[in-house]
């Protein structure tokens, strides 16, 4: 077992959380998940010669609280400084974008115009977007709940927020809604472990990384994955 390996998996199993929230990056099932998440998780433990057990979540939050309480070895979440605190991030390997569907009949048309009085916005909890618009937002409120569509559609709110590719589904089968095609931002996501890790492993996952998108695994990746139209991050 090499040292990289010792440290980041001690018990000998390497344990990636996996978000099953992010239909981007994974899809499947508990059971049978899929995606570039885990493509990244298998080719990792291969290249470490080590087993893989991988632990699925519905949620972002979730995915961190198990890397932060010692449930996961390795994690896959957008970079956001509150996450980092706990969190030692590599490059992005994927980068995608946040947007908002509001209803076909409001004055919103531009992302500028949406922080303003008045103007809810509802967000999955704990989502990268949560944390950036709670983070940024000077005048409008952000609403959470367990899908950020759902809320939006339960309370009435003004605006939805959520990930460009299935904000975009969601409007394209719901005729009442539109979309305000620019971004509200840009989600950098990559892979993370404990801060506690040693410099070194942190500084392998972060070649690992490297190695995958200028290789054209990331590309392959998500192609296999039907999320072809999603952005391979530059190189670091």
């Amino acid at each position: 077992m090499t040292t990289v390996a010792g440290d980041l998996a001690p018990d000998g199993v390497l344990r990636a959380s996996i978000n099953l929230g992010n239909p981007v990056l994974a899809q499947g099932t508990a059971e049978a998940p899929g995606g570039v998440t885990v493509d990244i998780a298998r080719e990792l433990a291969k290249r470490l010669e080590l087993p893989l057990e991988l632990v699925c979540f519905d949620a972002a939050r979730k995915s961190f609280e198990a890397m932060t309480t010692g449930q996961a070895d390795l994690c896959f979440l957008a970079i956001d400084p509150a996450r980092a605190a706990e969190v030692a991030f590599t490059a992005p390997y994927v980068v995608i974008e946040g947007v908002y569907a509001v209803p076909r009949d409001s004055g919103l048309t531009a992302v500028a115009e949406v922080d303003a009085p008045g103007v809810r916005i509802g967000v999955k909890q704990g989502s990268a977007y949560d944390l950036y618009l709670t983070r940024t937002l000077q005048q409008a409120t952000v609403v959470r709940g367990a899908e950020g569509v759902d809320v939006f559609r339960d309370e009435g709110l003004e605006v939805a927020a959520g990930i460009r590719q299935p904000i975009a589904r969601y409007v394209a089968e719901n005729p009442d809604l539109r979309l305000i095609d620019e971004r509200f931002m840009q989600i950098q996501q990559a892979v993370g472990t404990a801060k506690s890790k040693h410099p070194d492993t942190v500084a392998y996952l972060h070649d690992l990384i490297e190695d995958l998108k200028s290789s054209g695994f990331i590309a392959a990746s998500l192609a296999a994955s039907g999320q072809a139209d999603a952005m391979v991050a530059p190189p670091a």
